[in-house]
Formats: C-alpha cells, sequence, structure tokens
C-alpha cells in the first residue's frame, strides 16, 4: 500500500503538520468489507511505524469498526463501486467512503427493541465528526476520529457530541 506524506505549515510560523492519506476502490460486497478494514488497520499500522505517528489502540479498534459499519452500509444500500479515503492529518484520522447510492443514511430514535440497523447510531457515538454530502453521483461520508488520548485512554480533542 503506498502512502502519500505531505507536509503543511501552520502559516503562523509554527511547526509544520504531517498528512499522511491513502485510499482504496472496491467494488462492495460483503467479502469485501473484511477486506476494507484491513486496509484501515494497515494504513494505520504504517502511519505508527513508516512515520511515527501517534495511533492509539482504541483508535486503531474505532477506525476499524467505523469503516466496517460504512462498508456495511454500502453493501446492503448501494452495492457496487465504493471508494475508501483516510487521512491523518495533526490528531485526527478522516475516513472518507463515496458510493453511488443517492440515499442519504439517517440514524433511527433509540428502540432498544430493534433487531439491527444500529450500524449509523454506532458511527455517530464514536466519531468527533459526521457530515455526509450528495455529489454528482452518489454520495460521500466523512467521519474522524480523534488520535488525541486523554488522561484515562478517551478520546481527546473536539467533539461536538
Amino acid at each position: 500500500m503506498g502512502l502519500l506524506v505531505t507536509t503543511r505549515g501552520t502559516g503562523q510560523g509554527g511547526p509544520e503538520a504531517r498528512v499522511v492519506a491513502s485510499g482504496a476502490a472496491y467494488d462492495m460486497d460483503s467479502g469485501q468489507i473484511s477486506r476494507a478494514r484491513d486496509f484501515v488497520r494497515a494504513f494505520l499500522s504504517d502511519a505508527r511505524s513508516l512515520h511515527g505517528l501517534d495511533v492509539p489502540a482504541r483508535a486503531m479498534d474505532l477506525a476499524q469498526l467505523v469503516v466496517s459499519e460504512l462498508a456495511t452500509n454500502v453493501c446492503k444500500y448501494a452495492p457496487g463501486p465504493c471508494l475508501l479515503d483516510l487521512e491523518v492529518d495533526g490528531g485526527m484520522l478522516g475516513i472518507t467512503m463515496w458510493d453511488s447510492g443517492s440515499v442519504l443514511p439517517a440514524a433511527h430514535g433509540a428502540d432498544p427493541a430493534r433487531a439491527g440497523q444500529h450500524g449509523l447510531e454506532i458511527v455517530l457515538a464514536v466519531c468527533q465528526s459526521f457530515e455526509v454530502r450528495r455529489e454528482p453521483v452518489g454520495k460521500r461520508v466523512r467521519v474522524q476520529i480523534s488520535l488525541l488520548e486523554g488522561p484515562h485512554g478517551e478520546p481527546a480533542g473536539f467533539s461536538p457530541w
């Protein structure tokens, strides 16, 4: 897997920040979900070992969970081509998934009796941001997961929730 590494200045005379990014394309079916999770694990492992970025185990696990949930939604509601882009920029991991489906995802209200359809609720609970955009073809879902940790291993940094 090739990682794209760029360096950005802060514009204020401060230290430069490295951005590590990579992407993958899938013809999404249920067999591809594990490949997408493996891609996330390999990307974050390389970001850690090759570029010295701090990637806590919590973030590694959450990123794989989020990609699994997003990929499952693609399989259910928009099977076909799917693009997965990952980017570490500062203390945040950005996960962007594009698919060809036109229906935007929506979280259901809380219902403990409901079997299944909790994936988006899980994603919203563990991510620091969530954005969905219609594209000329399909939609793009972008989430961010904090790579920063608080004193007790919880995510640190901004969270709108």
